[in-house]
């Protein structure tokens, strides 16, 4: 889980020293993205060849192969290789979104918020590793940062080795007898429109407004590198810490309600942002959206296993994987040329549309299970 952090954090900051225009910063960041909206579909399908396990094996193996790729490119100062090395990441991020579904497989369905916060609980590390990794290894070598890929490829090492543990729960004789509904049929379901919404406007929002801080605090408003990574992981610890509690949160408020209060948190993010350029303004703010990203994110993911049978698990997860972050790339792609041409303020005020849809689409949802 730290690559996604390193790259979030490093991607528009390398992107703005490489890119031929500052509007371009952010495209290393929007392509990871696009790679993981693009891997989704067949890295399912993989999966459901030869196993969850060899495929999370065989991509730790693949990563140190797309790392080496990006040090090079650093090496050359080549921004479009750059850009391909974190496009080819999105592998990477693809699979390791499966982990969440691999978990709530393991136990019984009342669980699911339980185990999904468990998964997410490991961002925790990711919050320090990944930042961490990405300023220690910056002067290791003769070019910025090549030291930082380096120590990156160390995760993948460690991860390799606890992976070969794994093993895949074996569906039961109902669950492989049963036929698979098409998409079409899926996808009018209520429970599957509400999951699919929470994730991905939670998705967008949050790597929106967290690929636009580090322009805008380091880029425009002069505030040190020290002081964007404390802010980025104070805010990735925001996303995850909350995991320890939040299966408790759902089962008081109901999964529902706890994707509402996530809503309102990311109103009240969106005030504190807007209210000044300080660094406390930034800190508030992103932790906030954190903990909004994960109230909607868990919600999302515990309510779209409800949506399909064991036949039908891949494809409905490979159309959920695919829609948010699709969306996601495109928000990203466009937070840097946002925030260079109109300013953090219009930033932070573009994503508030989105927040009205998805209270107009939990209050449905309430009123649809009556």
């Amino acid at each position: 889980m730290s690559l996604s952090v390193f790259i979030f954090f490093l991607g528009g900051i390398i992107g703005q020293s490489l890119a031929p225009s500052d509007g371009l910063s952010t495209l290393p960041v929007a392509l990871l993205v696009v790679g993981t909206a693009s891997s989704i579909i067949p890295i399912n399908h993989i999966m459901s060849i030869i196993g969850q396990r060899r495929t999370f094996l065989g991509v730790c193996i693949y990563t140190l192969a797309i790392i080496t790729l990006a040090i090079i490119a650093l090496t050359i100062q080549s921004f479009y290789l750059f850009c391909a090395a974190t496009f080819l990441f999105g592998v990477t991020t693809a699979t390791m979104n499966q982990f969440r579904f691999a978990a709530i497989e393991c136990v019984d369905k009342k669980l699911s918020a339980t185990a999904t916060s468990a998964v997410l609980i490991g961002g925790l590390v990711s919050a320090f590793l990944g930042p961490e990794l990405a300023t220690t290894g910056r002067h290791l070598f003769a070019t910025d940062f090549v030291g930082s890929f380096v120590l990156l490829s160390s995760c993948f090492v460690i991860a390799f080795g606890v992976l070969w543990f794994y093993r895949q729960t074996k569906p039961s004789i109902e669950q492989k007898d049963s036929s698979a509904r098409p998409l079409s049929i899926i996808t009018k379901q209520p429970v599957f429109i509400v999951a699919i919404s929470s994730a991905a406007i939670g998705y967008v929002v949050m790597s929106y407004l967290m690929t636009a801080t580090p322009m805008s605090m380091h880029v425009i408003d002069g505030h040190s590198l020290e002081q964007t990574k404390f802010v980025i992981q104070s805010h990735v610890i925001a996303m995850f810490l909350p995991s320890l509690f939040t299966p408790f949160i759902a089962r008081w408020l109901g999964l529902t309600k706890m994707m509402l209060a996530g809503v309102l948190i990311y109103f009240i993010a969106i005030v504190f942002a807007y209210s000044g350029h300080a660094l406390h303004n930034y800190w508030i703010a992103l932790i906030l959206v954190g903990l909004g990203w994960n109230f909607l994110f868990i919600g999302g993911t515990s309510l779209l296993p409800r949506a399909y049978t064991e036949p039908e698990k891949f494809k409905v997860r490979s159309l959920n994987d695919l829609l948010i972050f699709a969306t996601e790339a495109i928000a990203i792609l466009y937070s840097g040329w946002f925030v260079f041409n109109y300013g953090w303020e219009f930033a932070l005020l573009s994503v508030t549309p989105l927040l009205f849809i998805q209270i107009l689409v939990l209050v449905w949802w309430l009123k649809v299970k009556g």
